[in-house]
């Protein structure tokens, strides 16, 4: 078998990885929740709203839920709330039952699943050491676990991005919403050192996130200042003051900056440098990019389209009968431990499992633990009742 294809780009928007970073308050949620809701429709996505963030509580209808742990026992219907990793692992095992519409999941914000994620690596480290007997190696601080030497992150990194990769694996992409500061930047050639507009978080958890992304858009506020006398002279200079006034702002999403003043881009070439802050433009500046690329195959967009959206449905029913099989394979291991548990427990009353035992003899087995036909493992499990 010769390995090896041409690639062809997929027409759909949320097909791809998207980020959209900003200032506090700029509108970045508002904006990616109507930019789903044009696509997808209501059912079609899902804000995750991490930590203690709560921007979806001032968006009517929006479709959300609160994770304010990285795992919890059980959801709490009162605050619409449950872990980030049990609402992932929801998703990704009845993708084709509970959620046949689901496209796309939002993470708001990264700098909060980066908290839950670092705590959830503490827990996970302590554990191990506990099991151990390593005590003198439980720690509370991210850059003592794992060994330390950044592996505390690492794994945290390790944990978020392999429920991404997961999720994709089942139809569902990830859009990242997070903040952004201005950080002083050196010049690797020149030595030169000038300022950018950036993801607030580290740069590891930063670099981690921007390798696997195709959009990477930074909201900001365009603001028109003037500056204006204000008539009342300084009595030192004796020159008139003057002071500087916002006569205008606009909201917009920068996606390339030649100056490297805000650090934004896209894998696709033809992306426009800068739009609007605003659901309609955003949609369609990824969905032109994406168009210009396509129209360098020898197809038309209405063949490509259609060819795309058959195997689309193709890979739909692919992943439901994965998860089916998973599904009864789970449950098939269920049955046969909740079998061989009871030979355990009856070990010492014949009566009770040598009927058991001969079932298993009869169709070639020692264990309950090698039954892989369902019917065969709920007729033996009857035998336990």
């Amino acid at each position: 078998m010769a390995f090896g294809r041409k690639n062809h780009v997929n027409l759909d928007p949320l097909s791809y990885s998207i980020c959209l970073l900003g200032e506090s308050k700029v509108g970045k949620s508002s904006t990616i929740y109507h930019m789903c809701e044009k696509l997808v429709g209501d059912d079609g996505y899902m804000f995750m709203e991490l930590g203690d963030e709560r921007g979806a509580d001032a968006i009517e209808d929006i479709n959300y839920i609160n994770c304010p742990e990285w795992e919890m026992d059980e959801y709490d219907e009162y605050t619409n709330s449950h872990g980030f990793s049990n609402v992932c692992d929801d998703i990704i095992q009845n993708k084709s039952t509970e959620y046949p519409n689901l496209r796309v999941v939002i993470w708001d914000t990264y700098d909060q699943l980066i908290l839950l994620a670092e705590k959830e690596a503490i827990r996970l480290w302590n554990k191990e050491c506990k099991a151990t007997n390593n005590h003198d190696k439980v720690t509370k601080s991210i850059n003592a676990a794992w060994g330390g030497f950044g592996k505390g992150e690492k794994k945290a990194i390790e944990l978020m991005f392999d429920y991404k990769k997961r999720l994709k694996k089942v139809g569902v992409e990830t859009i990242v919403i997070g903040h952004v500061k201005t950080k002083d930047v050196t010049d690797v050639v020149s030595g030169e050192t000038y300022q950018t507009l950036t993801s607030d978080q580290q740069q590891n958890y930063f670099n981690a996130l921007k390798k696997q992304l195709h959009f990477l858009g930074l909201a900001y506020i365009d603001r028109s200042i003037k500056t204006e006398k204000t008539g009342k002279k300084n009595i030192v200079t004796k020159k008139e003051e003057t002071k500087n006034v916002v006569v205008d702002e606009k909201r917009k999403i920068k996606f390339r900056d030649d100056n490297y003043a805000v650090d934004s881009g896209s894998r696709f070439a033809d992306i426009v440098p800068e739009i609007n802050l605003d659901a309609d433009e955003l949609i369609k500046a990824i969905t032109d990019a994406i168009k210009a690329e396509q129209s360098k195959s020898n197809k038309s967009l209405e063949e490509t389209k259609k060819e795309q959206d058959y195997a689309r449905e193709q890979r739909e029913e692919e992943i439901a009968q994965m998860l089916k099989a998973e599904k009864e394979k789970k449950d098939l291991e269920t049955i046969n431990e909740e079998i061989y548990q009871f030979i355990v427990d009856k070990k010492d009353d014949k009566t009770a499992i040598l009927p058991i035992l001969k079932a298993l003899k009869e169709h070639g087995l020692t264990s309950p633990k090698d039954i892989t036909d369902m019917s065969l493992a709920k007729d033996i499990l009857k035998l336990t009742k």
